[in-house]
């Protein structure tokens, strides 16, 4: 599986992480790891979110910068583990 490191910068609202988490398991990603910081003027939060999938990173971030509170998403491709069976 692919790991893929997003950095998303949205608004402070209190329903944003639950829109955010329910895109990625609609779009089929499995969230590995997760760091959430608000800035320092405490408009906006930073979410650090680590995902693995097969499927193209570029399917679960188009979705998320259609959200109506997220005002950047940035991809970053970690790294790819091959499971044996």
């Amino acid at each position: 599986m692919t790991e893929h490191q997003l950095f998303i910068q949205t608004r402070f609202r209190s329903e944003v992480l639950e829109r955010l988490l329910r895109v990625v398991r609609h779009r089929g990603f499995q969230v590995c790891k997760m760091n959430m910081n608000q800035t320092a003027n405490g408009d906006n939060i930073n979410i650090h979110l680590t995902v693995s999938s097969e499927r193209p990173v570029n399917l679960l971030s188009s979705q998320l910068r259609k959200l109506v509170d997220v005002n950047s998403v940035e991809v970053h491709t970690q790294a790819s583990q091959q499971i044996r069976a």
